[in-house]
């Protein structure tokens, strides 16, 4: 048999007021409507989110329940490790979160849950009750909190 698919989702490690934990672009988009961005800063996120809009579908628009809450309790959306054009991108993200203290975290999984969503490169998937960790069943890459190296929309 094949090797399994390895799945990448950067989040934050503080649940939001709603109860989920936000992934890194969320958080992003969250320092850039609270204008909390540098000038410098708010050019590499609006060129960031211009070029990840560009680069791959956006699932809300292939289905527009993948993230309702009522349907897909708690979806999130993770990279396929093997997307890797769009991950090699994601330092300058952990970056700008890392600069204004938003803790954020890399966690791979072979099954993070339900799948409800995927194309070539991420899967969206409603977390399984028993999986024993908050994003599905994933762990944190390292104990750094940060990674080297996915766009999420939840």
């Amino acid at each position: 048999m094949g090797e399994a698919t390895t799945y990448v989702r950067f989040q934050s490690t503080e649940r939001s007021p709603r109860g989920h934990f936000p992934g890194i672009f969320a958080l992003a988009n969250g320092l850039a409507r609270d204008d909390r961005l540098t000038e410098e800063q708010r050019r590499f996120w609006r060129a960031g989110n211009d070029w990840y809009d560009a680069a791959y579908t956006d699932p809300s628009r292939v289905d527009p329940a993948v993230y309702d809450p009522a349907v897909n309790p708690g979806a999130v959306a993770w990279f396929k490790g093997t997307a890797t054009h769009l991950l090699d991108r994601i330092p300058g993200y952990l970056a700008l979160l890392a600069a204004h203290g938003v803790p954020c975290e890399r966690l791979e999984s072979a099954d993070p849950g339900r799948v409800v969503y995927e194309d070539d490169v991420q899967i969206v998937v409603v977390p399984r009750p028993d999986s024993g960790h908050r994003a599905g069943a994933a762990r944190p890459k390292d104990g750094s909190g940060f990674a080297q190296t996915g766009r999420t929309l939840s």
